[in-house]
């Protein structure tokens, strides 16, 4: 055995020159990735980056126009019903049965499967004990974004594709879910997990992906994608009326600035230079920088710095 041939062994997704086009558009243009077992792995990228058209081709939703798709060791291009019984999906919109109750549903998709998770293991997994009797039409969207996420888990997948699973969910629930994600990879099993929420990808992901029209631009863990890209920390308080970005970049040290959110981030190789100008600046103008604080960069930095813009656009 070779080593390649090990370290293939080792993936439960093997993508590699996948294209989707729709008409004119290519959804997908030669992305290629893997996703090693035991893995909590990151798919990133704004609205109409090509992450839902991926991920539905890898369970087997929809056929690829080129490329190769293994996962779990099959070809899910042309063998998509073999992978079903080892996967689990969760999709970020479920349509329910509105009528049955929460336990009812999770009886009936236990019955679709060869081997299933009990229904009070996945009640309080996802936290609906308390729910189990009420009418799936009668929860509230973060509790049935819950609910969609114990139905991917009910046959006991090897390998979880979470669309993001904590939409709609207060932060309580949030980290709940966050802590069984950890559990999930704990006990082996692998997830492919697409969220717009920056602090949730840094939180979970061993690596992540950043893509957008089309392509995978960016791909590795958090720390190895921010530093390779940011050398410097961040400087950043509210937006000044009436002072441009292009006075701001010429400040002592700034590498670059931008802005985010309505507050503006330069980026310095010297922090207490940079910031001593920009209040220098400031006081000339008769103005004040508002939350002025000092950070390291983040993925929230590299998303900008690779597509222009932020995650949620």
């Amino acid at each position: 055995m070779t080593i390649a041939n090990a370290a293939d062994e080792r993936a439960v997704i093997e993508v590699a020159g996948l294209r989707k086009r729709y008409g004119d558009v290519h959804a997908v243009d030669d992305v290629s990735f893997k996703v090693q077992r035991g893995e909590i792995f990151g798919l990133l990228g704004p609205n109409g980056a090509g992450k839902t058209t991926t991920v539905e081709i890898l369970e087997g939703l929809r056929k690829p126009d080129e490329g190769t798709v293994r996962v779990l060791g099959i070809d899910a291009a042309h063998q998509p019903a073999a992978i079903k019984e080892r996967i689990g999906v969760q999709l970020q919109t479920a349509a329910l049965y509105p009528y049955l109750t929460v336990a009812e549903l999770l009886d009936l998709f236990r019955t679709f499967y060869a081997r299933s998770r009990p229904t009070a293991w996945l009640l309080d997994a996802v936290d609906l004990g308390e729910r189990k009797d009420a009418q799936t039409r009668h929860l509230s969207g973060g509790q049935r974004q819950r609910l969609s996420v114990a139905l991917a888990l009910v046959n006991e997948p090897e390998l979880v594709f979470l669309d993001e699973p904590t939409t709609g969910m207060d932060p309580q629930a949030r980290r709940s879910l966050w802590d069984l994600v950890l559990r999930l990879r704990g006990q082996g099993c692998s997830v492919l997990l697409t969220t717009h929420y920056m602090e949730e990808a840094t939180h979970l992901c061993d690596r992540v992906a950043v893509m957008d029209h089309g392509h995978v631009l960016e791909l590795g863990t958090v720390q190895d994608l921010v530093s390779r890209r940011f050398h410097e920390r961040a400087v950043h308080f509210d937006t000044l009326p009436g002072v441009d970005l292009e006075r701001l970049g010429a400040l002592p040290e700034v590498k670059r600035a931008v802005v985010e959110d309505e507050q503006t981030v330069l980026y310095t190789g010297v922090v207490a230079t940079t910031i001593a100008a920009l209040l220098e600046l400031t006081e000339g103008l008769g103005l004040e920088p508002q939350n002025l604080g000092i950070r390291r960069a983040t993925l929230e930095d590299v998303f900008l710095d690779l597509t222009g813009r932020a995650l949620r656009e």
